[in-house]
Order: C-alpha cells, then structure tokens, then sequence
C-alpha cells in the first residue's frame, strides 16, 4: 500500500465517460483538475452492491463540492462501456443514472496500482484521495471492499484542508466549519486544550 499523503498525485490519462455521457478519449487528470481541489475515488465494480450507493453519495452532493471549488472523479477497472452502459440504467433498476463527474476506465489497471489500491490485481479497494490546487494528495482513506464511506467525512477533509490555508491553523479532532481552529506552536495547544478539551 502507497502512502501518498505530500506527494504528487500520479497522474494519468486514460478514457472517460464525461459527465455529459460523451467519451473522452484521452481523459487528462491534470488538466483536468487545473486550478481547483480534486476528490479522486477508486471502487471495486461497475454493477454491483456497495458501489452505487457511494457514487450516488458522491453525487447528491455535487454543489457541496462546486461551492468548494472541488472536482470528482470517479475510477474502477471496468471499460468505459459497461460505465455508460451502467448510466443508461434506471436508479431503480440498480443503475446509476446520470452523474456530474466523470468515471475513468481503467483497464489496465495501472492507475489503480499507481495509487495503491489494487486488490489480488483484480479490482480497486475503496480508495479516496484528496488532491491540492497545486497537484498534490493531502488526504487518502482506504476501504475494505464491503465498506462503504462517508461523503459527508470526504466534504469535511476538504473543508479542514481549505480552513488551514486560509487560516495557518491546524485542525484538532473533530474539527467541523465554523469550530475554533488551533495555533500550531505550544501556546497554541495550550490554549486549545484548556478550552476545548471536555468536548473532545
């Protein structure tokens, strides 16, 4: 497993059902993702059980991740053909509908190996990977196959990792938009702690 927390993120180009159902052939994550925050997540299997429940959490909260000046993207091993074909299904009917993100086909699976997150060298373990304006991974998670995240934690990180750029202080645990941050020096955590310490 890689850990690729303050390292670039490997970048790629491969091809892509767009958000608009259109095939990208050369699907460029950099260029992509220039001058915005990404959320890159991995999962096992276009079809399955887990899977659409987490892309549609993704997607329910698209205009979360607009206001924050973040794009997704989505990669499993499958071709882009069987994503369109699983787009063209009825939420109903266990498909997903369409998306605001774009889903990467990753046959090879080498961007899966290059992230890390390729289990047996068969399918993508649930791997989220949040990506800096500058290109670099500031925050990844790794799921067992069965299970699922937490959105709502994935909206947080981008939250805390915007809040420390803006502000130059750390986020303690549990931090949430619109709770104190804390000075990074030993006054800093003193003052925190005294004040905050109870309801950690």
């Amino acid at each position: 497993m890689h850990v690729l927390v303050g390292k670039p993120a490997p970048d790629f180009t491969a091809p892509t059902v767009m958000a608009d159902n259109s095939i990208s052939e050369r699907f460029h994550l950099r260029s992509f993702l220039e001058g915005s925050y990404g959320i890159l997540f991995f999962y096992p299997l276009d079809f399955t059980f887990v899977c659409p429940s987490e892309i549609l959490a993704f997607d329910n909260r698209h205009e979360e991740f607009q206001k924050r000046n973040t794009k997704v993207v989505a990669v499993s091993v499958d071709s882009y053909f069987t994503h369109l074909a699983w787009k063209r299904t009825a939420i109903k009917e266990g498909g997903i509908g369409n998306l605001h993100f774009p889903m990467v086909s990753d046959l090879s699976k080498a961007i899966a190996r290059s992230y890390g997150v390729l289990h047996d060298e068969a399918v993508a373990l649930r791997g989220t990977f949040l990506i800096d304006q500058g290109g670099i991974v500031r925050h990844q998670l790794i799921n067992d196959l069965p299970l699922g995240r937490n959105v709502d934690e994935t909206l947080r990180m981008v939250d805390a990792l915007q809040f420390y750029e803006e502000n130059g202080e750390v986020c303690p645990a549990g931090w949430e938009p619109g709770k104190p941050g804390m000075k990074a020096d030993s006054a800093g955590v003193a003052e925190y702690l005294a004040a905050h310490s109870h309801s950690l």
